[in-house]
């Protein structure tokens, strides 16, 4: 039986070969292909076993109803069973064999899986019927993947050359709290690199992980000051996420930057302030200090020159925005436009989970897992991002923090559609 199976998987090899030199002759990368090829060997192997089970039964039931009778049974029939036996072990080998080259594939090729969801995956691939749940996932995971990857080099080859990105002045990257600019990975994943291949500009903002609004302002202005030097240019476009809107708007009204602004685009800034903040704030205010000492301490050793997480997470209060959008109100001359999102289920992100819970509790049941949809809508409010089903887009999901792709939903095209519009308005 066994070799009846090697000849089908021959057969299919082969034939899967000729329809990607025949069908497939685009420049797709070999780590793509690995990774398509190993959810095709996935989906093979899956229906065989079952196969094998109902040969089995069948070359069973014939033995009973014909071999006795014609035999009386005996040694022979009990021999014929063993062999069976056998062959069916080996049968479930081989099977198994192929959902481990098709797993070790896709876990070797698939990047939107991190470390510890490959480390995971090894340790279970080893535990009967549990792997089969592992199957599944993998072959979905890589299906998502294959299929953004196949859009971008469709967009690619349509936009080849026409540089849709090249905006009008160069455009400027403002970071969250929390993080810092280029500091062991980059904060915007995929996205400045695509931007730059459809002739985007880009810089960033280099304002401190856990720095005040003001204080990282004066950041930015340092840096904007020298790419209009360096670009020879009047103007820049800043494009903000999370707690960066709120230092570009310090920066355009109460450092009076106005003029060297173009456009402003906020992405899941909290304008109105995070309702988790309300939460939080209630703690003693002692351990919120201490909290906050300890995490100045560790980023002061990544970089930070000034780091105040106290004052700087309460500047995302609702009460501080209410007063903070009063006394710094928009510019007539700077184009502004801001994007939101909100996570579907609780558990889209394991990240922010907890998070997502206090801001339904608090309230805002349409957030990222920080900011609600309401308090990211500010000026020419664009777009909700949402996704396929019911995940929803994230928080970190808006900056390709994990560097997944999500059914529905292409956060790099998301932002290229961004740049390219704010280049047909002329900036």
């Amino acid at each position: 039986m066994i070799y009846i199976y090697l000849f089908i998987t021959l057969f299919w090899l082969i034939f899967q070969v000729i329809t990607h030199i025949r069908k497939r002759q685009d420049k797709l990368s070999k780590r793509i292909w690995v990774m398509y090829y190993g959810r095709k060997l996935l989906r093979f192997s899956r229906p065989l076993p079952w196969l094998q089970i109902l040969l089995f039964l069948l070359s069973y039931w014939l033995y009973f109803s014909r071999f006795e009778q014609l035999h009386g049974g005996g040694v022979g029939g009990v021999l014929l069973v063993i062999v069976a036996l056998s062959d069916s072990i080996m049968c479930f080998g081989y099977f198994y064999l192929l959902i481990l080259t098709g797993s070790i594939c896709i876990l070797s090729t698939c990047r939107s899986l991190g470390v510890w969801k490959r480390v995971l995956f090894i340790c279970l691939l080893w535990i009967p019927v549990v792997h089969l749940f592992q199957v599944k996932y993998l072959c979905r995971r890589a299906k998502i993947e294959f299929d953004a990857e196949s859009c971008r080099f469709e967009n690619r080859k349509i936009r080849d050359g026409a540089m849709v990105c090249a905006t009008r002045y160069p455009i400027i990257l403002l970071h969250g709290i929390g993080f810092r600019d280029l500091q062991y990975f980059n904060y915007w994943g995929r996205i400045p690199k695509e931007l730059v291949r459809n002739g985007a500009t880009i810089y960033y903002g280099h304002q401190e992980a856990w720095g005040t609004i003001e204080n990282n302002a004066h950041a930015i202005s340092e840096t904007l000051q020298k790419v209009l030097a360096e670009n020879h240019c009047e103007k820049v476009n800043i494009i903000a996420h999370s707690k960066g809107g709120l230092d570009a708007r310090y920066l355009i009204s109460g450092l009076h930057m106005e003029d060297s602004v173009a456009s402003l685009t906020t992405i899941s800034t909290p304008h109105r302030g995070s309702e988790l903040l309300n939460i939080l704030t209630r703690l003693p205010d002692g351990i919120y200090r201490l909290i906050s000492f300890l995490l100045d301490r560790s980023y002061a050793a990544l970089g930070d020159v000034n780091p105040d997480c106290y004052h700087a997470s309460r500047q995302l209060s609702p009460g501080f925005c209410e007063e903070f959008n009063r006394k710094y109100p928009d510019s007539s001359r700077v184009y502004y436009q801001s994007y939101a999102s909100y996570v579907g289920r609780t558990l889209s992100d394991p990240l922010l989970l907890i998070p997502n819970l206090f801001m339904y509790f608090a309230g805002a049941p349409k957030n990222d897992g920080l900011v609600s949809v309401e308090s990211a809508k500010w000026a020419n409010f664009r777009q909700t991002f949402v996704s396929s089903g019911k995940r929803g887009i994230s928080h970190g999901d808006m900056i390709d923090l994990k560097r997944e792709d999500y059914k529905g939903f292409d956060v790099i095209e998301a932002y290229i559609q961004i740049v390219q519009d704010l280049k047909k308005k002329g900036f």
